[in-house]
């Protein structure tokens, strides 16, 4: 049976001597997905997971590619099954034929990438999307083997099979989970006496399966000496105030938030000056504070941390303005272009995309007209400008690690404002370079200020956003820095 399949090679080579133009492609898939290519692949995946944190994912990646390898050259050795006589004149392989060393290193290497998808991508379309992605990449350098002549159907098939046993008994006998800080970190000292109890407040809409998510915050909490978790979850109508109220009350000795930066602001803004740490869970788009505080954005890791992380007393800030009730923010706050964006996202599209959105939004809202500002830092005289953007921030970085306000820092007790004008649709060209650069020369296109307070006024309405939430537009913001007034759990 297995050589009738075999035979049907014979055609598919047919088909493809006869059209000339698909040689070049074919070949060119045959060297990405060679063993260089392959070796490139993995070193880069790898390196990837190291620079992120991710031990134990990049020693996983390496051992199995590295395992694939080995197995199909010792497979070949031992089968020494000729080529198809109908290979491709040019190239010729001088190897045995099975099974197919690109059929098994693109399906482990396919296989280690849908692994890591799983474990750190959190939007159930995405990882649809990238599996359906890495299938067809899969079937592409099988059917390439086939077309050029190179390999039978069962050395294909074999050398797929073979991959994807590898991948399985390296995933079964290694995990590339991150292991707990509590399993390699001493415990930390107590200043004040604990009851190890534990409160969790929960957006229920930033998670996909909430029973599972519970699941793995209870075994973690148990396994790292607290109490069964008190279970908070915000609605519509309050967005975590009242949830952060009532764990404050009950007694909680930590405090877990898990959901964007509008909930982790409701959150610590209720619980600052209480003494009561804050462990953050990112689950949002944005996750600013988080990715300041170098929180990881892995779900697992991210609630060990909350659970074993050190305490880290950090600013936040008290705002005030026209049309708004007093507030605080934890990230930053801005009138202008920035606001537009957030305006200007749709929210059906950033469910599905996530931060894709933003950037669509921030597309269409390039070229926002410029506001005349008037900016006074630390009570001092009003000085005017023209900006397209005004932002005040508590933390320095935004998405992809753009560094806006590379100066400021969440426990210095300052606020950091920068105004961007940039005059023309390209001119966003060279500022944006001077932006990822740090730069540190100001003009009228980019201005910076530094103080403990910072108060704007706009000459018109214009938007404004409180840590990527929108508050409507106005005239004015009033900020003052409240130094070190929150707990967070951090990294040690």
């Amino acid at each position: 049976m297995l050589g009738d399949v075999d035979d049907s090679g014979r055609d598919l080579r047919g088909w493809a001597a006869d059209e000339g133009w698909l040689r070049r492609p074919l070949r060119w898939v045959e060297l990405l997905f060679g063993t260089v290519g392959i070796a490139v692949m993995t070193g880069l995946l790898a390196g990837g997971m190291l620079t992120r944190g991710h031990r134990r994912a990049a020693v996983l990646i390496v051992a199995v590619t590295l395992a694939t390898w080995g197995a199909t050259q010792g497979a070949k050795l031992l089968v020494d099954r000729d080529r198809p006589e109908w290979e491709y004149e040019e190239f010729l392989h001088g190897t045995a034929a099975y099974p197919s060393g690109h059929a098994s290193q693109v399906t482990a290497l396919a296989g280690l990438c849908l692994v890591l998808v799983v474990m750190l991508v959190r939007r159930g379309t995405i990882r649809r999307l990238v599996g359906t992605g890495l299938g067809l990449v899969v079937v592409l350098v099988c059917l390439d083997r086939l077309l050029l002549g190179r390999h039978f159907w069962t050395d294909v098939t074999g050398g797929a099979a073979l991959g994807a046993g590898l991948l399985l008994l390296g995933v079964a006998l290694y995990s590339p989970l991150p292991r707990s800080v509590a399993l390699k970190a001493a415990p930390l000292p107590q200043a004040l006496p604990s009851k190890n109890d534990l409160a969790v407040v929960l957006n229920p809409s930033k998670v996909e399966d909430v029973s599972q998510f519970q699941a793995i915050v209870t075994q973690l909490a148990e396994e790292s000496g607290w109490k069964a978790p008190r279970w908070h979850f915000t609605t519509r109508e309050d967005s975590g105030t009242g949830q952060a109220e009532q764990a404050a009350v009950e007694g909680a000795d930590l405090v877990i938030v898990c959901g964007g930066d509008g909930t982790v602001r409701e959150v610590c803004a209720e619980l600052a000056g209480t003494g009561i740490p804050v462990g953050i869970i990112p689950a949002g788009t944005g996750n600013l504070l988080a990715r300041n505080l170098d929180i990881p954005l892995f779900i697992r890791a991210a609630i060990d941390i909350a659970l074993n992380g050190q305490d880290r007393a950090i600013d936040m800030v008290k705002v005030a303005g026209d049309g708004i009730d007093d507030t605080h923010f934890m990230v930053m706050a801005g009138m202008g272009f920035d606001a537009a964006i957030m305006e200007g996202v749709n929210e059906d599209i950033k469910k599905r995309v996530g931060w894709l959105a933003y950037v669509w939004s921030a597309l269409k809202s390039l070229m926002f007209p410029p506001a005349r500002v008037e900016v006074s830092v630390d009570g001092g005289e009003w000085t005017k400008h023209r900006a397209r953007t005004v932002v005040v921030g508590n933390v320095g970085y935004l998405q992809a690690g753009m560094p806006l306000l590379p100066d400021a820092t969440i426990d210095d007790g300052r606020l950091d404002v920068v105004l961007l004008y940039p005059r023309r649709f390209l001119s966003w060209l060279p500022l944006a370079f001077r932006v990822l650069t740090k730069q540190p020369r100001t003009d009228e296109t980019i201005t910076r200020m530094t103080g403990r307070t910072v108060s704007i006024r706009a000459a018109a309405a214009t938007p404004r956003q409180l840590d990527g939430d929108t508050i409507g537009p106005g005239h004015e913001l009033h900020m003052e820095c409240i130094h070190g007034r929150l707990l967070v759990r951090v990294p040690r």
